[in-house]
């Protein structure tokens, strides 16, 4: 692949473009608007958050070749506590999904051979459709792009939007 075919991938897995940076989306909150429960959400910031670095690592582990478990129910991959134990654990996970996103980028940056890779399915859904490393990061892509309009939403409803980087406030 040439650095042109994955530059959008790129661009969406950083934010630029029509998404906002999904680092800058979650950087500035502290833990505790994290945690909080907008009224008809069934998750807060910090499960979302949360989730995306459960699936982000979950993913990148099978095309390292690991073989983890896949979780029986969505419910799993969102943590029980509505909130951050302490603002220690709210900046880790937030470093985590930095790092993890850079992670993902630095894949998209492989060459061709190995972006057409084939991922070994972890679940019978994964037989259904493409798994090359390709388009592992491309549901990666949608999946955080879903998420993180969530929290982009919740940041509406707790008052808290646009994050200092700026965002669309229309």
């Amino acid at each position: 692949m040439s650095d042109q075919s994955t530059r959008p991938l790129v661009e969406l897995l950083r934010g630029e473009g029509a998404h906002i940076d999904p680092v800058a989306c979650v950087a500035d909150l502290a833990p505790e608007q994290a945690g909080i429960l907008v009224a008809g959400s069934p998750h807060t910031i910090w499960q979302l958050l949360s989730h995306l670095n459960f699936w982000m690592e979950y993913d990148l582990g099978r095309v390292r070749g690991e073989v983890r478990p896949y979780p029986v129910h969505n419910a799993e991959s969102f943590p029980l506590a509505p909130a951050p134990g302490d603002a220690g654990e709210w900046r880790q996970a937030v470093a985590r999904f930095e790092a993890l996103i850079d992670e993902h980028v630095t894949l998209a940056g492989s060459p061709a051979e190995m972006l057409a890779r084939e991922v070994p399915p972890a679940h019978v859904s994964h037989t259904r459709r493409a798994s090359t490393v390709l388009a592992v990061l491309w549901q990666t892509v949608a999946h955080n792009s879903y998420h993180i309009g969530q929290i982009a939403l919740l940041r509406r409803s707790l008052g808290a939007w646009p994050p200092p980087g700026g965002g669309n406030t229309w």
